[in-house]
């Protein structure tokens, strides 16, 4: 792995609240600049399929083309003219695995790289290959019935609590964090979207609150601990119910805070507030009406309820190499997709607040923690993993400065409800 790789311009450029990024340098000359003409033709095809972005690809000591008329702002390098067919066959989904294997170098920004690709790909109106269309066609989708949500969720979360204390910060807050400032570090801003969320949701001392798919608990010990209410968490996740449960022990919380190790179907019971945040992902678009069913009837006719989501402006799947290799079962809906979990249960949508841009800033500051604890990572698990999670967390940068993703915030309540804000005010005073 190269030193450009290593910094990754973890910081990207010196992103507000991070350290600079060292400078990326500028692409060396490569040797055997004309190459092999049919591995040429090769990367020119592939150059056309990405929509032509500002990107030389090459092939190991071998041919290379640069972007028409532009300065590359990386240069992708294939092992060999495999590896190129290979990727050239199915890019979602084999790019990534060519670049986890190391068979896929990368010199400059990644993210750089990425924003460059998912731009380009939204500019070009041409349709995939028969074989790439065969290929996205085989892929099998991972479902979020009862047994297939526990296994999704113990792929990615149950690897082990040390790998993301390494990376997520103090907070342990693996979802979207909210910037007051661009400036803000990356535990501020994780504190100010525990508030966000409990000034939308009008939390008062003593009331109830339940919060579907809880992560390592910490917005529950929050909502708690600051705002005096009282909170059953739902999580399938044995490992981080255990970090939770011993968390709150420590801090004193554990009477005020109940962790249930269960699925978000299994919520009963009457409360004031409904939260879910981060969990929708790995709901499923057919179970929306189910989870509208549970938030209506647990609300009854009064009460509040947030949900926070990764989402599309438009309908479409996660990206395919993101979906198997590390969110199985994971897709982020459009609006118009998320108005299923209320229309059917007449809920009324209140307000929806989209913070892309705070999940890049959040991604970033991951990005550059899980890079200054790259050598740790690799020692619990190989470079494949390391190159693999780096990869992911580049992307997942690069899909929301590029609009390819967005964040939601749906604030609503039962429809014949009268207890709603008259005016925004409350967000922002403290």
């Amino acid at each position: 792995m190269n030193a450009v790789e290593q910094s990754l311009a973890s910081a990207e450029k010196g992103a507000p609240g991070m350290a600079p990024a060292p400078v990326t340098p500028a692409l060396p000359a490569q040797a055997g600049a004309e190459g092999n003409g049919f591995d040429r033709w090769l990367l020119r095809r592939l150059q056309s399929h990405l929509g032509s972005p500002p990107v030389e690809l090459a092939v190991r000591n071998g041919a290379r083309v640069g972007p028409p008329g532009a300065s590359p702002v990386a240069r992708v390098t294939f092992a060999s003219r495999a590896t190129l067919l290979s990727v050239i066959a199915d890019p979602a989904m084999r790019f990534g695995d060519a670049y986890s294997n190391g068979d896929v170098t990368i010199e400059g920004s990644l993210i750089e790289l990425l924003e460059a690709v998912y731009h380009a790909g939204r500019a070009t109106g041409k349709r995939d290959s028969l074989l790439r269309r065969a290929a996205s066609t085989l892929r099998r989708p991972h479902f979020n019935t009862l047994t297939g949500s526990r296994d999704n969720i113990h792929h990615h979360y149950d690897i082990g609590n040390e790998f993301y204390e390494l990376w997520l910060g103090s907070t342990m807050a693996y979802t979207c964090a909210y910037y007051p400032t661009p400036e803000a570090t990356l535990d501020e801003a994780q504190v100010a979207k525990m508030d966000h969320v409990c000034r939308k949701l009008l939390l008062k001392p003593g009331e109830s609150v339940v919060e579907a798919g809880c992560g390592w608990g910490m917005l529950a010990m929050h909502m708690a601990r600051r705002y005096g209410v009282r909170v059953r968490a739902f999580n399938i996740s044995h490992e981080q119910i255990a970090w939770a449960r011993e968390r709150a022990a420590r801090e004193g919380l554990a009477g005020r805070v109940e962790y249930v190790e269960d699925d978000y179907r299994s919520i009963s019971g009457h409360y004031d507030a409904f939260v879910s945040v981060g969990m929708l992902e790995h709901v499923g678009v057919r179970n929306y009406p189910t989870l509208g069913g549970i938030a209506q009837r647990v609300l009854g006719a009064r009460g509040r309820g947030l949900i926070h989501s990764i989402g599309r402006n438009h309908p479409a799947p996660l990206q395919p190499w993101i979906e198997k290799r590390i969110f199985p079962g994971a897709y982020p809906p459009s609006l118009a997709q998320m108005a299923r979990i209320f229309e059917p249960w007449d809920l009324s949508i209140l307000d929806v607040e989209n913070l892309r841009l705070h999940y890049a800033q959040t991604l970033r500051h991951w990005l550059a923690l899980f890079e200054n604890a790259s050598d740790r990572v690799r020692a619990m698990f190989d470079e494949k993993f390391v190159r693999m999670w780096r990869l992911y967390l580049a992307g997942s940068v690069a899909a929301f400065t590029t609009g390819t993703l967005q964040l939601f915030q749906v604030v609503f309540a039962p429809g014949v409800s009268n207890d709603i804000p008259w005016t925004r005010a409350h967000l922002y005073t403290p």
